[in-house]
């Protein structure tokens, strides 16, 4: 996980890839939803942007951990909501419809807030003598390049070979599943020997950052008289980030491993949570429908 073909090259062009297929699922509409949905696309924003950093940065600080892994831990929590959150929302019967736009909004605006608070929790936790730095414009010129280049240009393909763009879509999206499996065996062959120790030191923090972050996401919902799909889709957004950019930014920008191993494990932790919220979800719209159903037959008897 040193500079090399597979951090400089690889890591970027797979990150690219998955957000190429991220773009080959939107159309202008999805962002016009603002005007339609302020309140819930608000509500999901502020819970990406504001509250999930303040969860991460309180973890990273209370959690004891390498200064390294609590940085990674903090570029985690600035990261936008990841490709397969929307895929996530689909199962567990949210809105589908926010999703997308909450993904493709918050990809756009990390591009700005992700290099800068990232230097900053660079200079707090390993302070302002650290080896490392990340410039700010080159960094927003590479996350612009590998991230939201790749969705404009998925979007444009949508819109013009919309049959071509359905083909892509499933081909993209196996690749996304196939490369971060990808990232995560490399990072687990090159560190085995230190695994072990990896998990006792962020398992906890990963785990913390993912269940309170998702629980804020749908009680903030819920506080806001939000219906259940779209608080469903919020938790969602909220707890499932990119982790392959935030591999990408350790390991490739930073070159620091180390840094790498939160989102890795974060990927495995977030999977597992987003499986109980699909079971949860559409239990809770089944139960819901049932009630619906028994007022409607009382109130027509």
């Amino acid at each position: 996980m040193q500079t090399s073909f597979f951090t400089a090259v690889l890591l970027p062009i797979g990150l690219a890839t998955v957000m190429l297929g991220m773009g080959l699922t939107l159309v202008p509409e999805d962002f016009q939803r603002v005007t339609r949905y302020p309140k819930a696309v608000a509500i999901g924003l502020v819970s990406q942007l504001l509250f999930l950093p303040i969860v991460g940065f309180l973890v990273a600080s209370i959690v004891p951990m390498q200064p390294e892994m609590a940085v990674g831990l903090m570029v985690l929590a600035l990261c936008p909501g990841g490709p397969s959150s929307n895929m996530i929302t689909y199962l567990a019967k949210g809105d589908v419809a926010l999703s997308v736009t909450l993904t493709a909004l918050s990809s756009a605006i990390t591009v700005f807030t992700i290099p800068i608070f990232a230097n900053l929790s660079l200079q707090y936790f390993i302070g302002q003598n650290a080896a490392i730095a990340l410039p700010i414009g080159q960094t927003m010129l590479q996350i612009f390049a590998i991230a939201i280049l790749p969705i404009v240009l998925g979007m444009s393909i949508r819109q013009k070979f919309p049959n071509l763009a359905r083909r892509l879509e499933k081909t993209a999206n196996r690749l996304a599943v196939a490369f971060l499996a990808l990232i995560i065996v490399a990072i687990i062959i090159h560190e085995w020997n230190r695994i072990p120790s990896f998990i006792a030191q962020v398992g906890i923090g990963v785990t913390l950052l993912n269940i309170i972050s998702m629980a804020i996401g749908f009680w903030f919902g819920k506080l806001f008289k939000l219906n259940f799909a779209q608080r469903i889709c919020i938790a969602i957004e909220v707890g499932i980030q990119n982790a392959t950019l935030a591999i990408a930014i350790t390991a490739g920008l930073l070159n620091n491993p180390d840094m790498a191993v939160p989102a890795a494990i974060y990927s495995l932790v977030a999977y597992a949570t987003a499986i109980l919220t699909i079971f949860y979800g559409r239990r809770s719209v089944q139960k819901i429908y049932q009630e619906e159903r028994a007022n409607n037959l009382s109130t027509r008897l």
